[in-house]
């Protein structure tokens, strides 16, 4: 990889309900498409930082991080995502930013292919954080 060359890192959640099912916020931008909630690092940030900051900014609360499972690359984004397994706190209202216009939560056989096995793999976390390139 050449000094000038660009490269995105993204941190995103994994966060369920009581039944099993997957938080996904929908974008107000680009194909307006149901992701989980996350987004691009920051200059100077740690991908930790910017997975607390992405969920204040679209969901309006801190989360509680209980693991790294795995790190995705995005060969449509030159982007490495590293998906956490999440937490909200316990009574959390869902405050939306002004980038999502809403929120669902998903069973993770509705969601697309590559949805289903970054989601899998970290509800089945092993304790060896995984790798996959789409």
């Amino acid at each position: 990889m050449a000094f000038n060359d660009l490269f995105r890192l993204s941190s995103h959640a994994v966060i369920t309900n009581d039944d099993g099912q997957v938080l996904l916020l929908k974008a107000n931008y680009g194909n307006k498409h149901w992701g989980l909630p996350g987004g691009g690092l920051d200059p100077n940030e740690t991908i930790h930082q910017a997975l607390q900051r992405e969920c204040i900014e679209e969901l309006g609360h801190a989360v509680t991080i209980n693991y790294l499972s795995g790190v995705y690359f995005h060969s449509a984004y030159q982007s490495q995502a590293f998906i956490f397994r999440c937490q909200l706190p316990e009574s959390a209202q869902i405050i939306l930013s002004d980038e999502h216009s809403e929120y669902a939560y998903f069973a993770v056989a509705d969601l697309s292919a590559v949805q289903q096995q970054r989601i899998n793999e970290c509800l089945a976390f092993s304790g060896v954080v995984t790798s996959a390139a789409f």
